[in-house]
């Protein structure tokens, strides 16, 4: 199946596109809801997202395999959750990139503080078989370099042990954004927990009434930077407004507005009830060159290195380690379709550069651009539909964050046309 996707410049832009929560938010939100019972959370603008869909079945359900598809959130964070319930033996497993995926830092984590998760078929990486226990140590020392998500998933089940959870980060903290976003929303909900230098300090949840809280769910940041994306090609007087942000955002992809401000020109504007007017700033000077150390927020490198090519400037984007282990290696996957439109790249482990740009003989035909069942390689590649038709492989690849998507190109002047074959 493939997406025909065209802009057509006709549209009112007085509309406002309302994005689903977000993800992050919701998956946590989630789990807390599940695991503390004497907190009472009334969620609203929940994410609607194959991942989120996943994760509520995976806590609602009583089997005993329970397969997590791609969802790599999702694994890891029922990994703790499972470990600690107990009496209940589960099976997580997943896809076949899904075993792809290291496990091994998180589950050696956990079972040094007493729990049992063995391997089924290679060791480091899912199928796993847990046995839920009750833990009594609280202490833990764990590699942050590898994944914020092993992090996360520690901080969820810490307020539920007995003696709270104490976690000494060792290394560089990749992701660092996804790590205090758990921390944040805690604390809001009235957890102790404290962050100091290396340590994540976790008191163990005394409450013994239910207290009701209304939890409303920021609007998801990674996906409003296809917005910005297509802000910044899109001619000067256009603008796109979104719905549901806020200005002290809890979300670490809310960097994007301060890095489409600086590099592309782009301006965000506040309005009531929290909706935000993105346009382009008057007489930008881009800039030829620019590096960017993406290591607090690398999913949003695909959009911001897809904007540069398009514009054609030259960038080098760091911190992106992580992402050789997402729904595909995006590193690869990037310098593979950026090379189909003349953006030629540098890649190493942890990093892609923008090094030349050259013209391609029937650039403006077929251009099919691969998706390796990755959601974000499809929205972030969709911006090249303002310069040239296009057609994206697999496009429901997309419902894995963000569900909506063509549906809100549509509103601002995108044309789709659903096709089998080429």
């Amino acid at each position: 199946m493939y997406l025909k996707l065209r802009y057509c410049n006709k549209v009112d832009y007085n509309r406002s596109i309302n994005i689903c929560g977000s993800k992050s938010e919701t998956n946590r939100l989630l789990i807390i809801k599940k695991l503390y019972k004497n907190v009472y959370i009334r969620l609203s603008n929940t994410s609607n997202s194959n991942d989120a869909k996943l994760m509520a079945l995976s806590l609602r359900t009583r089997k005993n395999v329970i397969n997590v598809q791609d969802a790599g959130t999702v694994m890891r964070f029922l990994v703790a959750y499972f470990s600690i319930l107990k009496d209940r033996t589960v099976i997580l497993t997943g896809t076949e990139r899904m075993k792809k995926r290291p496990i091994y830092h998180l589950v050696k984590a956990l079972n040094k503080i007493g729990c049992d998760i063995k391997y089924m078929k290679n060791i480091g990486y899912p199928p796993i078989l847990i046995k839920g226990k009750k833990i009594y140590k609280n202490k833990i020392k764990i590699n942050s370099k590898i994944s914020s998500q092993y992090i996360s998933s520690l901080i969820l089940i810490g307020p539920k042990l007995k003696n709270g959870l104490i976690i000494k980060l060792s290394g560089d903290k990749i992701s660092l954004s996804y790590i205090k976003l758990t921390i944040s929303i805690l604390k809001k909900l009235k957890f102790n927990i404290k962050f100091r230098k290396n340590y994540i300090i976790i008191k163990p949840f005394k409450s013994k009434s239910k207290e009701k809280i209304k939890y409303n769910i920021e609007s998801d940041w990674s996906s409003a930077s296809y917005f910005y994306s297509i802000i910044s090609i899109l001619d000067r007087n256009k603008k796109i407004i979104l719905k549901k942000y806020k200005r002290n955002s809890l979300q670490g992809d809310s960097k994007i507005l301060f890095i489409y401000y600086k590099y592309f020109g782009i301006v965000t504007k506040f309005k009531n009830k929290h909706k935000i007017i993105i346009k382009k700033k008057k007489n930008f000077i881009y800039p030829k060159y620019f590096t960017l150390d993406l290591k607090s927020t690398p999913d949003i490198a695909q959009t911001i290195i897809v904007t540069c090519a398009l514009l054609k400037i030259k960038c080098l984007l760091t911190g992106l380690k992580t992402l050789k282990i997402k729904e595909t290696d995006r590193l690869i996957a990037l310098q593979n379709e950026l090379k189909k439109i003349g953006v030629f790249t540098i890649i190493t482990n942890n990093s892609i550069e923008i090094i030349k740009f050259k013209e391609i003989k029937n650039y403006n035909k077929n251009i099919i651009i691969n998706t390796y069942k990755d959601h974000r390689m499809a929205m972030s590649f969709s911006v090249l539909a303002i310069k040239n038709e296009i057609f994206i492989e697999n496009p429901k690849t997309v419902n894995k964050s963000y569900p909506n998507f063509w549906n809100d190109l549509k509103k601002i002047g995108f044309n789709l046309k659903m096709i089998n074959n080429i």
